[in-house]
């Protein structure tokens, strides 16, 4: 059997280090910390808050705060925006909608279709997410400092531009 010095366990440390590993692993606690902070927040409701503290609310339900136009979105296109499926999508929908997040309305384009909106509740969860947000980029640039924190923004800026 041939060795592949290349593939020595010492060679291989490149697959916990490369860039995409450590850009999810950063996504991802990221996106923990804003679900926390959001759970903590005063404007959200006690059983959303005590839905995100059970861990019941996912990095997948901010999707929705993510991408959700304030004039309400179609399906379709609101999981196109996100990167999902529509099916994943309707399912995510379903459950902010039994929680008052969201609520799906006639479009007034074509009668056939809806529209996904978020209700006042929803629209205090948005609040909440963009003060957790914001205090979780503080955080980051607390931790990392000030000139590193405006380098990886700029960076990421200009990476997850190149790709569109």
């Amino acid at each position: 059997m041939h060795m592949d010095f290349n593939l020595l366990p010492s060679a291989l440390d490149w697959r916990q280090s490369h860039l995409g590993r450590l850009l999810g692993q950063a996504m991802r606690r990221f996106d923990e910390r804003v679900l926390v902070l959001m759970a903590q927040h005063v404007d959200v409701p006690l059983a959303l808050a005590n839905l995100a503290a059970r861990d019941k609310v996912s990095a997948a339900h901010i999707h929705i705060t993510r991408h959700l136009s304030l004039e309400g979105s179609r399906l379709i296109d609101l999981a196109e925006t996100a990167g999902m499926t529509k099916q994943s999508m309707g399912d995510l929908v379903n459950q902010c909608e039994a929680w008052g997040l969201v609520q799906r309305i006639p479009d007034g384009l074509d009668a056939r279709a809806k529209r996904i909106v978020f209700t006042a509740t929803g629209l205090d969860w948005l609040r909440a997410f963009k003060q957790a947000v914001a205090q979780a980029e503080e955080e980051f640039r607390q931790e990392v400092g000030a000139d590193v924190a405006t380098v990886v923004s700029l960076g990421l800026e200009a990476y997850g531009n190149a790709y569109r």
